[in-house]
């Protein structure tokens, strides 16, 4: 039960103080006679049940201007009905973190913007399992499938360039993230694999990889990330002091093409950190969950019956006061 208007009910706390006056005033109303004996007017001093019933006229006033309002604040029974259904996909997002990912193209450098990005868009997406795999000349899980994205984001911010041995073994972090999900009972499983470079390290050719992904059924998405021409990268001397010199940036973009046909994906090329984030919003939009939700709600208005008592306890009160206990003139 609820009220379409229930500020109204706070007139209810008006028939407190009226029931006080009415009782202070009954009590005012009545004589007081001093006697030496009362034996004289015993059966003239008892109520009679006329005078017992005329507290009856205050009662139903009362239970009138109770009904009342209780009406206009306007009673209502709620029937409601929600059903939800979510198809969750499960997603392992491969991230290369060797040297050249230090790259000044991207805003700080390229790693700090793909875990940027990354962690946006594992936090944009509640229902699903995310994963998450590094790799550079080597690769290992950093996180596995979870729905706990607040543990995930601490592990994501928890990367950092030297973790692994240097190099860029596209093949083992894609066979590495499959492995990860190929045991997945969702019915969507994707892996988003972001790099800037081509594979120089592991015994996993790329190609080989994607035709397995492609037999899972798991779509790869691919990112190459780096601007086109030259960029700012980190080259170290003998004493292991860190300068930055422009090189060329050398992106195996058709194999990347390649990875993503062969598993029904899509190749994007993230030039700067905007057009990453366009990037992982556009995989956002394709790869979206799906949410099936029934909803029904009705609600029964039931101040009808409220009225229909307050008409019934003024016509019962207008009939009593001017029949069975109708005041003789005096």
């Amino acid at each position: 039960m609820s009220f379409s208007n229930p500020e109204y009910l706070w007139l209810l706390l008006l028939l407190v103080p009226a029931v006080c006056w009415y009782i202070y005033s009954h009590r005012e109303a009545e004589a007081d006679l001093q006697v030496s004996t009362l034996g004289a007017f015993t059966n003239q001093a008892s109520s009679s049940w006329k005078s017992l019933l005329r507290h009856l006229l205050f009662v139903l006033r009362m239970l009138t201007l109770a009904c009342v309002i209780v009406a206009i604040a306007r009673p209502q029974l709620n029937n409601s009905y929600h059903s939800e259904t979510t198809e969750g996909i499960d997603i392992v997002m491969a991230l290369d973190v060797s040297g050249t990912m230090l790259s000044r193209d991207l805003r700080p450098d390229r790693l700090q913007a793909a875990k940027k990005v990354g962690i946006e868009f594992a936090s944009s997406r509640p229902n699903d399992n995310i994963g998450l795999v590094v790799f550079a000349g080597e690769s290992f899980t950093q996180c596995p499938l979870t729905g706990d994205h607040a543990a995930l984001v601490n592990l994501f911010n928890s990367i950092e360039y030297g973790m692994i041995e240097d190099g860029t073994a596209i093949g083992l972090g894609l066979a590495n993230s499959i492995n990860r999900i190929k045991d997945s009972q969702a019915k969507s499983k994707v892996i988003i694999l972001l790099t800037d470079g081509t594979n120089n390290a592991g015994d996993v050719d790329p190609i080989t990889a994607a035709e397995i992904a492609q037999t899972m059924g798991i779509r790869v998405y691919t990112i190459g990330v780096g601007t086109r021409g030259v960029a700012p990268t980190p080259v170290y001397d003998n004493f292991g002091n860190i300068h930055y010199v422009d090189r060329p940036v050398d992106i195996d973009e058709q194999t990347l093409k390649q990875i993503a046909s062969l598993t029904d994906g899509k190749y994007f090329r993230a030039t700067d950190a905007n057009k990453l984030k366009a990037i992982y919003e556009e995989i956002d939009q394709m790869e979206k969950t799906k949410l099936h939700v029934n909803e029904y709600s009705k609600k029964d208005e039931k101040y009808l019956p409220w009225a229909l008592a307050a008409l019934l306890f003024f016509v019962a009160e207008i009939l009593l006061r001017n029949t069975v206990l109708r005041r003789l003139p005096e």
